[in-house]
């Protein structure tokens, strides 16, 4: 066998167990957590730790881990047009409510956009890393692409996109908890706009209306991101 197909093949046997290490252990993590539904316990929070304990553990660098995984990455995108199919089903009552919606995803997004930056910066953080932070308020794919048009590191920003998503639904579920909101519309949007992913998925299980309206401010909040995030950081 030569040198560059001998090469070939382990890189190819390397991708597939490092896509077999991440499938297994999300699928482990989603299967405590459905027993045991504990913010802390949550496959978004869970599996990444075990998978970075695995690839330290066999001494394997990033780029290695995502070179095989690196598919993954790419179904972020089908994954989130799947929301499509729950806002279709509501699509009535999402055309009666649009003007308070497109009303909340301005106002939530220019706010989630400019906080970002103006809390790294008054900490001092390095330039690239706040512009990495600047769109973690929206979904990956979307995140990774503006990060990537503004000077950021989209891996970067995919870890903080991960990170907001955790904690804005385990808010979420306090300012719920604290607070009798009624109208499923603000809770959808609560958590759609608040948490994107991870919210919606925690939306779904409140109820369809509000996973549906969640589906929607996520996907919605995240174009607009596409086009502001540029322009806003262009201005400060």
């Amino acid at each position: 066998m030569s040198a560059p197909h001998q090469i070939f093949i382990e890189t190819a046997i390397h991708g597939l167990a490092w896509s077999l290490v991440t499938i297994g252990f999300y699928w482990a993590a989603k299967n405590v957590y459905r027993r045991w539904p504990r913010w802390w316990l949550m496959p978004l929070a869970v599996a990444p730790v075990l998978v970075a304990a695995a690839v330290l553990s066999f001494h394997a660098t990033y780029q290695e881990y995502i070179r095989g995984t690196k598919w993954l990455v790419l179904l972020l995108g089908p994954a989130t047009v799947a929301f499509a199919i729950p806002i279709y089903e509501q699509r009535a009552l999402i055309r009666r409510h649009w003007p308070v919606l497109l009303i909340g995803m301005l106002v939530g997004s220019l706010t989630a956009t400019v906080s970002s930056w103006a809390l790294a910066t008054l900490v001092g953080l390095d330039h690239m890393i706040v512009l990495s932070l600047v769109p973690r308020s929206i979904s990956t794919p979307f995140a990774m692409e503006v990060s990537g048009d503004i000077g950021g590191v989209p891996d970067l920003t995919a870890v903080f996109v991960v990170v907001t998503g955790i904690v804005g639904a385990v808010i979420g579920d306090m300012i719920l908890a604290r607070i009798p909101i009624a109208s499923v519309l603000a809770r959808g949007a609560l958590f759609g706009l608040g948490a994107h992913g991870a919210g919606t998925a925690r939306a779904q299980q409140i109820g369809e209306t509000e996973g549906a309206v969640a589906g929607l401010v996520m996907v919605l909040v995240g174009l607009l991101n596409v086009i502001a995030a540029p322009l806003v950081v262009h201005l400060i």
